[in-house]
């Protein structure tokens, strides 16, 4: 089937409008003409796609997942065309990267400033997306790579593995759990609490341990990053779960006691995943290198085993 852009955008905008004489002057084409195009859009498809309706138009099922596709083509359109005017300007590579919170706030403003400092010509699209919805973006093409943390379902994407982090209990040195080696997360929600923005990926986790719980956190606050987390917690405002990384970078200046918790799932194991490592372009694979690189390092340092880089279908 051959789709000119123009039928899409008319399509969309019929989608949306549910009005084809609306879409039409949106699209600044007769009706007549914009009739006969989504005409010949069904019959290219072989089937309706919409219901003729005396006050507009529906979607009928085909035309929903027609709808969706023709976004996503229309989208990357726009990208291309944006993508090569940078091209234009002497750019030679453009990443997009869809992370959660916690390497969008923590590790990856480590990283990246080396990263793009030795690949000056690259421009690295970094965007927040809870970790349920990165493994779509990477799979729709939205994003060349993503990073997750935790039991994600990877829609069949190539998994690397590249770190472990724990979530620990942050208080500050007063407070009645800072002598407490290990606490169950549970034991926690009668207390005031630190928590991350709402829509954050470790918020949001939290809220789904809370409901299987049958409770909920005492939030007091909720801020855009760990750090500031952190300072909130150790002036005693509340308390706080945070990743161990964060935590034990602000330990002694925020005077803060850290717990470990006896939950299960506070050890997260991170993730980049791609549609194919081998096909991404030198740019893309040169980022997953310094990141399973540093972390490699890291553990050398501590004293620890390598990160393994598990690639792998799920």
């Amino acid at each position: 089937m051959l789709f000119d852009l123009t039928d899409l955008r008319l399509f969309v905008a019929t989608a949306e409008l549910g009005n084809l004489t609306r879409a039409a002057e949106r699209q600044h084409l007769s009706l007549a003409a914009a009739s006969a195009r989504i005409k010949a859009l069904e019959t290219q498809a072989g089937l309706q796609l919409l219901q003729r309706e005396a006050r507009g138009v529906r979607l009928l099922p085909p035309g929903e997942a027609f709808l969706h596709h023709a976004r996503l083509v229309l989208h990357q359109t726009e990208q291309l065309r944006a993508d090569l005017l940078e091209y234009g300007g002497g750019l030679r590579g453009h990443l997009r990267v869809f992370a959660n919170t916690t390497a969008v706030t923590d590790f990856l403003p480590e990283i990246l400033p080396g990263f793009l400092a030795n690949n000056p010509r690259i421009n690295v699209d970094l965007q927040e997306k809870p970790n349920a919805q990165i493994p779509r973006g990477v799979l729709d093409g939205r994003a060349d790579i993503g990073i997750v943390a935790g039991r994600v379902d990877t829609l069949g994407l190539e998994a690397i593995h590249f770190s472990t982090d724990r979530l620990v209990l942050a208080t500050s040195r007063k407070h009645r759990f800072a002598r407490r080696r290990s606490i169950a997360f549970a034991e926690t929600l009668d207390e005031d609490a630190i928590g991350m923005q709402q829509g954050s990926t470790l918020q949001t986790f939290l809220a789904q341990i809370t409901d299987n719980l049958g409770k909920r956190q005492k939030l007091r606050i909720q801020l855009g990053s760990f750090d500031a987390m952190c300072r909130m917690i150790g002036s005693g405002v509340g308390i706080g779960v945070v990743p161990e990384s964060a935590a034990r970078r602000n330990q002694d200046s925020m005077q803060l006691a850290l717990i470990d918790l006896s939950d299960a799932w506070c050890v997260r194991e991170r993730y980049l995943l791609v549609r194919d490592r081998a096909a991404l372009p030198i740019y893309a694979q040169a980022l997953v290198e310094t990141l399973c690189r540093n972390y490699a390092d890291e553990a050398r340092t501590l004293g620890q085993p390598d990160s393994p880089q598990v690639a792998r279908k799920t």
